[in-house]
């Protein structure tokens, strides 16, 4: 009988490269000093003061729980990996884990669910206590037409298998009653987010918003997360030396900082002819943007969109340029680029994966690519 997984494998192909990729254990001790260092400094008030006062108001809002699913997305270069981003709701995760079956790996990838169920229960005791948590509502918007549907399925029946009630729920369909966020009448005690509404700005989210307001429900990731972690703003401060050292950082940490995160700095529009002139040397993406929408490589930038960027907010990144690799594809062999990202949870990488890809940006449209699992000898 074919799992789930089976199916989505079938209908999605483009999702699941069938290979994988072997990197020296140095690279995963590296990237884990990375997320370390950066979960550190995370930590020191002067930086949560910093990167809060620029983070909508909501993001102030007190909370206890840490936010699922970080995704650490680094390349690998010749001087090691490079932190190219962090997101809060990194997709893919429990697909990866499923996929680790698929190579031989059942043992891990049961081992690796079984984590994702914990992180979940985890959030919750956090902010609840022993209380019992019944009902997880997995949310997005129109979530059936997600590129990302079918995992919500999957995370929908692992809650199942482990005693918890789910549902899969566009945020309109959610209620704010002045005393719990209501599914189908039925009280939902967490909220797995998957909107890209970081601030949960949209009227759509209105009931999310006030629910989360009134700690009626638990909101994981929340908006604190996203300021902290995700505004790649924070890493103008993450790559600069002065500011590290004035904000008390020990010189071992900044270190570590310093070779592992690319340069990053924001787009002045008085600096236009000298971005203009060293673009091929930018990455230059919007602070809030996601899944490389609105980013851009400098050496294929024409003039109207770098008009565009000037006075759009943006921060521009030091390339780093991703790692490549050879992959069989009906029987001939192409080279990838690879994308890798640690899914980390409370500082500690649970999961590593890759997505494989040709062209500027990940796409999930090579033959031959999407993501792979990573293992490190």
């Amino acid at each position: 009988m074919k799992t789930t997984f089976d199916q989505i494998q079938q209908r999605q192909p483009q999702l699941f490269s069938a290979a994988d990729l072997h990197l020296p254990w140095a690279s995963a001790q590296a990237m884990a000093g990375i997320i370390g260092a950066i979960e550190r400094v995370i930590a020191m008030p002067g930086y949560q003061s910093h990167a809060l006062a620029q983070a909508p108001e909501i993001a102030r809002q007190p909370v206890a729980a840490r936010g699922v699913f970080m995704g650490y997305d680094f390349h690998l270069t010749a001087q090691g990996p490079k932190l190219i981003e962090i997101n809060t709701n990194a997709g893919g995760g429990l697909l990866n884990a499923y996929l680790l079956a698929a190579h031989g790996q059942a043992e891990a990838g049961a081992t690796v669910r079984t984590a994702f169920v914990n992180m979940f229960r985890e959030e919750w005791r956090l902010a609840r206590g022993d209380a019992p948590l019944r009902r997880i509502a997995i949310v997005d918007e129109q979530p059936a037409g997600q590129f990302l549907a079918p995992e919500f399925e999957l995370f929908r029946q692992l809650f199942e298998d482990h005693g918890i009630a789910a549902v899969i729920a566009d945020p309109q369909e959610l209620v704010w009653d002045g005393v719990a966020l209501c599914h189908a009448g039925e009280a939902v005690d967490l909220v797995y987010n998957r909107l890209t509404d970081f601030a949960l700005d949209f009227p759509v989210d209105r009931d999310i918003r006030a629910a989360y307001l009134a700690d009626a429900v638990v909101l994981t990731p929340h908006p604190r997360a996203h300021a902290l972690y995700a505004d790649k703003r924070n890493l103008m401060l993450l790559s600069d030396e002065a500011r590290l050292d004035a904000l008390g950082v020990d010189a071992p940490t900044r270190g570590v900082l310093l070779a592992g995160i690319p340069q990053t700095v924001a787009v002045d529009p008085e600096k236009e002819a000298i971005f203009w002139a060293e673009r091929k040397r930018w990455f230059f993406k919007p602070p809030a943007g996601f899944g490389s929408r609105a980013a851009y490589r400098g050496d294929k930038l024409t003039k109207r969109v770098f008009e565009e960027i000037l006075h759009g907010g943006y921060i521009a990144q030091e390339i780093a340029p991703p790692s490549e690799h050879a992959v069989i594809v009906e029987g001939s062999e192409q080279r990838m680029k690879a994308d890798i990202r640690c899914y980390v949870y409370a500082g500690a990488i649970q999961l590593v994966a890759a997505r494989l890809y040709q062209g500027q940006t990940t796409n999930f449209r090579t033959p031959g690519g999407g993501f792979a699992p990573v293992f490190f000898d």
